[in-house]
This record gives C-alpha cells, sequence and structure tokens, in this order.
C-alpha cells in the first residue's frame, strides 16, 4: 500500500481508512522516538562527567604518588585534549556511517561503547590504560549526536527542525546536570572516583538496551509517510542522490554559510568544553568549595543552558528563517560580557556565589544559539541524504577547538591565572560574533533569492 500522509483518510475508500495510520499514532511514535534519543544520548553524559566530577581526586590520588599538583592537573589536561581530539575526529570521519548503515546503529555503538571503555576505566590503575580508555570512551561517543540528526531527519518535518533540536540538545545538558548532581550525592556518601565510572556505565548500559529493543530508524517503518524536508537544503534539485562521502561531503563544504557553522561551532565548542572540564576544579581551588560541592554546583551550567535552548528552539521556529543568526549574535557577544565579568571576579568572593552565577549565565547566553549548529543548521543543510555528515562536520571542526580546552587552557589558568583563562575565552566569543554577523548576512542573501516554500507536515 502507498504511504499516505495524515489526513487523507477523508478521501480514500471506507475499507482503506483503517490501514492508514492516524495523526495520533503519529505523534505517539514521534513522542517515544524523541524520548528514547534524548534519554539514550543524555546516558552518555554518565561516561563523560564523570571524569571533570573526578579530577580533584584523580589530582589528590596522583599526589599520593608524588606527582605535584600543577603538573597532575596538567597531566589530566592533556589526556582530556587527547580524548577531545579523537571526539572531533570521530567526528569528521566516522559520523557519516550513519547516512549508510541509519542513526540507530550509530546510537547503539556510541552507549555500548561508553559502557564498555568507562568499565575499563574504572578497573585500571595505570595511565596509559586510562589514556586507552577515555580516548576509546571519547570515540565511540564521537558518533551519538550524528545518530539523533538522523533519525530525527527521518520522523519530523523541517518545519519543527529548531524545536526537535532544542528538545535533544537538551538532553546532553539535561545529562550533564544529572550526572554531577547524582555524582554530587555519591561523593557524599563517600563513594570513591571509580564508583562513579562504574555508576556511569551502567546508565548509559541500561540506555542502550532501552534503545536497542524500542528505536526505529524512521517513521516509513511504522507504516508513515515520509516527513518534509528543507526545500533550500544544499541537495536540492540534484537529479541523483549522493552515494559516497565525497558527494555528501563537498557540496557542504562549498556552501560559505555552511562554512562560516562550522568556524562558529570551534569557536563556541572551545568555551562550551573548557567549563565543562574545569569548573569542578576551578570552584574547588578558586571558590574554596568542598570536590561534592563543586560537582554539585558546577552543574549551574548545564542546568542554565537548557533552559536558554529550549527557549531558543522555540523563538527559532517562530521568529523567522534567519533568527537563529540573529540569535547567534545577541548570544555570542552577552558570553563575551559575561566572561569580561568572571575574568574580574576576586580569589573567593562571596563564598563563590558570584563565580557561579556568572559560571550560570554564561551557560545561559552560550548554549541556547550553539545548539543550533550542530542540530538544526545541520539539519537544514545537509536534509536528509547528508544530516548525519553535516553534523558531523560542524561537530568535529567545533571539538578540534574543544582540544584547546583541555591542555591550553588549563596552562594558562596554572601560569597567569584563572582569569587569563576567561580574557581569552572572551576573546574568542567576541570573534565568533563577527562570525554570526557574516553568517547572518549570508542567509539573508540565500533567504532573498530563494523560493518560499510552504513549511507544513508533523
Amino acid at each position: 500500500m502507498a504511504l499516505i500522509e495524515p489526513g487523507a483518510e477523508a478521501v480514500l475508500p471506507a475499507d482503506a481508512v483503517a490501514l492508514v495510520p492516524g495523526t495520533r499514532a503519529l505523534r505517539i511514535a514521534q513522542c517515544r522516538t524523541l524520548a528514547l534519543l534524548f534519554l539514550g544520548y543524555a546516558s552518555c553524559y554518565f561516561c563523560r562527567s564523570n571524569f571533570s566530577v573526578a579530577t580533584p581526586l584523580l589530582v589528590e590520588d596522583l599526589g599520593r604518588r608524588g606527582v605535584s599538583h600543577q603538573d597532575a592537573l596538567i597531566g589530566l589536561g592533556w589526556l582530556a585534549s587527547a580524548g577531545v581530539f579523537a571526539y572531533a575526529m570521530g567526528k569528521w570521519f566516522l559520523t557519516g556511517l550513519g547516512d549508510y548503515w541509519g542513526g540507530k546503529r550509530n546510537l547503539l555503538i556510541a552507549t555500548g561503547g561508553a559502557t564498555l571503555f568507562t568499565l575499563l576505566f574504572a578497573s585500571s590503575s595505570m595511565l596509559p590504560v586510562f589514556a586507552f580508555a577515555w580516548v576509546g570512551n571519547r570515540l565511540s561517543q564521537s558518533i551519538g549526536w550524528s545518530a539523533l540528526v538522523k533519525v530525527s531527519s527521518k520522523w519530523f518535518s523541517y518545519a519543527r527542525y529548531g524545536t526537535i533540536a532544542a528538545i535533544l540538545t537538551c538532553s546532553y545538558l539535561v545529562g550533564d546536570a544529572a550526572a554531577r548532581q547524582s555524582m554530587s550525592w555519591l561523593l557524599e556518601r563517600g563513594v570513591g572516583w571509580r564508583g562513579l565510572f562504574v555508576f556511569g556505565a551502567g546508565v548509559a548500559g541500561l540506555m542502550f538496551l532501552c534503545n536497542l529493543v524500542l528505536l526505529r530508524e524512521s517513521r516509513t517503518e511504522e507504516g508513515h509517510a515520509e516527513p518534509a524536508v528543507n526545500p533550500r537544503n544544499v541537495f536540492a534539485g540534484r537529479a541523483a542522490a549522493p552515494h559516497t562521502f565525497l558527494e555528501r561531503v563537498l557540496p557542504l563544504l562549498r556552501s560559505r554559510a555552511f562554512v562560516t557553522v562550522c568556524l562558529l561551532g570551534f569557536a563556541t565548542t572551545m568555551v562550551r568544553e573548557t567549563f565543562g572540564t574545569w569548573t569542578p576544579q576551578y570552584l574547588h581551588d578558586f571558590g574554596h568549595l568542598s570536590v561534592s560541592r563543586a560537582a554539585a554546583m558546577s552543574a549551574v551550567f548545564p542546568a542554565a543552558g537548557a533552559l536558554s535552548v529550549l527557549l531558543a528552539g522555540w523563538g527559532s521556529d517562530r521568529l523567522g528563517p534567519n533568527a537563529r543568526a540573529l540569535l547567534l549574535i545577541v548570544g555570542l557577544a552577552a558570553t563575551a560580557a559575561a566572561l569580561l565579568v568572571l575574568m574580574s571576579v576576586p580569589p573567593g568572593a562571596a563564598g563563590a556565589v558570584l563565580p557561579i552565577a556568572m559560571i550560570a549565565l554564561v551557560g545561559f547566553c552560550l548554549l541556547g544559539p550553539y545548539s543550533f549548529l550542530p542540530g538544526a543548521f545541520a539539519l537544514e543543510f545537509g536534509g536528509k541524504q547528508a544530516a548525519a555528515a553535516a553534523s558531523g562536520l560542524v561537530d568535529g571542526t567545533g571539538y578540534l577547538g574543544g582540544v584547546a580546552a583541555g591542555s591550553v587552557m588549563v596552562w594558562l589558568s596554572q601560569r597567569f591565572g584563572w582569569g587569563a583563562m576567561f580574557l581569552s575565552l572572551a576573546v574568542v566569543s567576541a570573534l565568533a560574533t563577527v562570525g554570526a554577523c557574516y553568517l547572518y548576512a549570508q542567509n539573508a542573501r540565500r533567504l532573498a533569492v530563494a523560493v518560499p516554500a510552504a513549511r507544513t507536515g508533523p
């Protein structure tokens, strides 16, 4: 039977109406898919935030072995950078596999790999094994986000990309915040860093099983019609669908607007990864908070970001086709201003209340607009043909910038103080604001020559 959009039942014979999936069934299936994607990717952050939360404990453990505080931090920073570099390479060269074998398989590899490599990390006491396990963990997780993007392109109309990408972006922000809060609770009850890693592996393993059994690759597998795609994606109007990696990537790289999105990902990921990696250590050293308290308070960054993402995603679908670029300009400019304030905070100020407030403000200003880059923008440029590849290119370029978060940023903080680190991030944010202005102009030019198209369908 031919696939028919919901709403067409009225023109069908009576005996055929019962065979056509209704709108209500589609909505239920979409909600189930969204929940599985959300929780699956959120679980990966229980195998990522554990390193950040456990850093003060790892520093103390290395100190008992004769390693100085500064050397231990720099060593762990290089380990974090190696993981981020592997993550970036996976984004560039592995995420496109989702365009061949589907996003579900990518998500299963991400959650399954995170589980196994996190258990390996917890079972060892040797730095080389730590490095192998952490790099393997990050490499496995590198294809996770593209899985969400790919599956979403087969379940939702492009008219909903902003909202869907915003909800899915909250998966890693909520997962990050939930991981830090739950691990703070475990630390208060005397659980060591190995226990944190085993706990994270258990959460990711559970979601691996749930997605293995319940997730469907596309809505056509359940008898629903294919969703509408953006008529302005870079593959629109092509006679043949792309089949090779180069056929998917080259049209994207020829688009100046898409390359600008990638460069903005480089800058914003550098800021995001710095806060995600070093906030607990900063609050422990600079704010004089306990390890468990610093872990709990570090959750304000992703928590504030989750609120920002929902507001930005909801607004971007309603404020016009160029609203995302405009929100990027405003958010990045505000991020630079907040970082300058954070730079000037004196050590131990007001019991770390002001630093925590500024960290939350940076999260709110940065993460909402940031979520557009590997989410809604990747979906719009890649369409169904190359959604995973587009997301991988944006995220991969971004995490090349994130490499500096582990090594360069901690070196700055130890050599010149935490203020120098925040100053450098403020400069990066200011430059990104200029790039967002260029993206706004590029999109305005594209929209001026594009043929208007109706944006309909669930």
